[in-house]
């Protein structure tokens, strides 16, 4: 009963469960409207549970990385120099280009985002070894 005391001194109760005598439910209303709907589970996570993010996150599309996967080349950050040597940051893109090769292993074409230097060296050592190098399984592409 003492405990039922401190603990109404230190929070603020309504009049009504400060004046129950025994702490049964009824003198934990306020603490009962307040978890309305929620379930107590040990251990294991529901796997119906949705994490929150924030709305900007939600809505952001996927973009593919301007990346050559034969390769690897990626966007360059580089400095635009002007006449007065004021430097400001620009970008240096790959060259990507969209490509349908055909595959002599699979007799067959794949279609392929790869950079103007990987084209190059496809025709240098063909499209087998540069993706094996590179580790690229063309059966999925």
């Amino acid at each position: 009963m003492a405990t039922a005391t401190l603990l109404s001194s230190s929070f603020a109760m309504p009049a009504a469960a400060r004046r129950a005598s025994s702490p049964s439910s009824a003198s934990l209303s306020f603490a009962k409207s307040q978890l309305a709907g929620l379930s107590l589970s040990a251990g294991v996570a529901t796997p119906t549970a949705v994490a929150l993010l924030p709305k900007r996150q939600q809505l952001q599309p996927i973009v593919a990385r301007r990346v050559c996967p034969f390769t690897d080349k990626k966007t360059n950050r580089a400095n635009k120099v002007s006449f007065s040597n004021h430097k400001t940051k620009k970008q240096q893109f790959v060259n990507l280009q969209y490509k349908k090769l055909w595959w002599e292993a699979g007799k067959r074409f794949v279609k392929l985002r790869l950079s103007t230097k990987a084209l190059k060296t496809i025709e240098k050592h063909g499209l087998d070894a540069v993706a094996r190098k590179a580790g690229i399984d063309l059966n999925k592409k």
